[in-house]
């Protein structure tokens, strides 16, 4: 084998984790103490794609049913999966390695692999490097397991089968490799258990059976299905490079100045014309920019601002640095100044005006990135839209600055535009059969129900609610005064999910 390192990155719990962190940003992120899952579509419904810690101690297990996992844990709350964006996450992490190498790739949907030939030394060695490699992690909120091995199925394995931060030299991969299970082989599910059933338990049990044997067995295998490929690939008789994918090209401008000086203001707008002159050439904007600025003592200092679209206008964006360049510690002075595009994406010009040009005044993510620079990102919120029926979980609140990938969801224009944070109960004093209350209290007054419309019935989801939740019919009613009220009744009589229906006012029209 050759001098090859290669590090293996493993993230078992990156969907859980990612969502955990986009929860505690909304504000909505459950107790720790709830068991939850998050879940995706599978040949006979949900299946578990991801577990918190106390979903795991309770039993709960990857890739089984929802509705088996409820029967074993019946407080189980169950959230879709965004599969979608965990893919996209680990994308930008393979980019986000590139401080430890220039060679790093995706490992399938939970890992990265990372080419550090060359580049340990630079870090203080391979365990110092590891030691590295998950505090910086461990900072984004994933917990992960590392391995550095001469190849990169030998890593892999280690990563996932082997001790905390493991280390393999050249000449141990057979000893250290040989004690782990058949899995560390990167083969199917399929192929696993046949060489079970043959009595192959561990890597060394296959090294130890004759090659011809294997070989006349799987010639016509595929490379997930052929433990003769996987092993040679492992014991590095057989070439697996590290195609890295290509960065995309920063974005930045710079000022060197002949003297240290302490205030960048006079610096900012030629400097945001030349940024954005540079996005114009290529067709794109930005969502961030980060201003440093290089102290003569060899320290750094830096101020980020961000807006809810993307944008090139040098104006929008120098006003987004007010009040915020005195942030910057000038220390004894600096003499360099960079301004950084974050969040750069594709952006077409559109024509709103008479003249050609476009009208970026009209545009409510201006409103939106000067009410965020000036009192913070957290106190500008909006609405996000959830594929949900029920209509309080149809809805979240998130920040105006943060773009969420979420599915298209059809916005009901029956309903009211904002609805109540509880649904107030009232108390009925005569109901039609099958019909709304002709009178009830409300808020100490007695209302009588002048016009209605509905049922509309909204059952409950049995993938998140607990057994026994009951259903919900809802009428829109116009009392005596003419307000337009939005209100449900909880159960049926007799329904076998409790005693009397109950009824709530959840929202108004108008």
């Amino acid at each position: 084998m050759t001098g090859r390192r290669i590090v293996s990155i493993v993230l078992p719990h990156l969907a859980m984790e990612r969502w955990q962190r986009v929860m505690e940003r909304n504000g909505s992120a459950p107790p720790d103490e709830v068991p939850l899952v998050l879940a995706r579509e599978g040949h006979h419904g949900p299946v578990i794609h991801a577990a918190n810690r106390t979903a795991r101690l309770a039993g709960i297990q990857t890739g089984a049913r929802v509705v088996d996992m409820r029967a074993l844990c019946p407080e189980l709350k169950v959230e879709y999966a965004d599969i979608a964006g965990d893919r996209h996450a680990l994308d930008r992490l393979v980019l986000w390695a590139r401080r430890w190498c220039p060679w790093t790739v995706r490992d399938g949907d939970d890992g990265l692999i990372l080419d550090t030939t060359g580049s340990d030394h630079l870090m203080g060695g391979e365990a110092a490097m590891l030691i590295e490699m998950e505090t910086q992690l461990s900072r984004l909120g994933l917990s992960a397991g590392l391995a550095v091995a001469p190849t990169w199925g030998a890593a892999w394995a280690l990563a996932r089968f082997g001790p905390v931060r493991s280390i393999c030299a050249a000449d141990e991969v057979s000893w250290k490799l040989g004690a782990l299970p058949v899995p560390a082989l990167r083969l199917d599910g399929e192929t696993v258990l046949l060489l079970r059933r043959l009595g192959l338990k561990t890597v060394g049990d296959v090294i130890d059976v004759p090659r011809l044997s294997l070989t006349r067995r799987f010639v016509k295998a595929p490379l997930q299905a052929n433990p003769v490929l996987r092993l040679d690939q492992m014991l590095g008789k057989t070439a697996e490079p590290v195609a890295s994918v290509d960065a995309k090209p920063r974005i930045h401008v710079q000022t060197q100045l002949p003297e240290p000086i302490f205030d960048p203001t006079a610096h900012l707008p030629d400097l945001c014309a030349d940024l954005c002159d540079r996005l114009t050439q290529t067709g794109q904007g930005c969502r961030s920019l980060l201003l440093t600025v290089y102290k003569t003592d060899g320290d750094v200092s830096t101020v980020e601002v961000a807006t809810s679209a993307p944008t090139r206008d040098a104006d929008h964006l120098l006003g987004l640095f007010r009040d915020k360049v005195e942030r910057i510690n000038p220390g004894f002075g600096f003499d360099l100044i960079t301004l950084t595009a974050g969040g750069v994406e594709p952006l077409e010009l559109v024509q709103n005006a008479f003249d050609g040009n476009s009208d970026e005044a009209l545009h409510l993510s201006r409103l939106i990135d000067r009410l965020s620079a000036r009192f913070g990102p957290r106190a500008v919120t909006r609405p996000l839209l959830r594929e949900s029926h029920v209509p309080e979980r149809a809805e979240a609140r998130g920040t105006a600055l943060t773009t969420l990938e979420r599915p298209t969801v059809e916005v009901r224009t029956d309903r009211p535009i904002r609805l109540f944070d509880h649904p107030e109960e009232v108390r009925v004093l005569y109901a039609v059969p099958e019909g709304p209350p002709a009178q009830f209290v409300w808020r100490k007054q007695t209302l009588r129900v002048a016009r209605y419309a509905g049922p509309e019935r909204i059952a409950p989801e049995w993938w998140t609610d607990r057994p026994g939740t009951r259903l919900r019919d809802y009428f829109k009613v116009e009392d005596q005064f003419g307000r337009r009220i939005w209100l449900y009744r909880e159960g049926l009589h007799e329904d076998g999910r409790g005693g009397d229906p109950r009824w709530f006012v959840h929202g108004c029209f108008g």
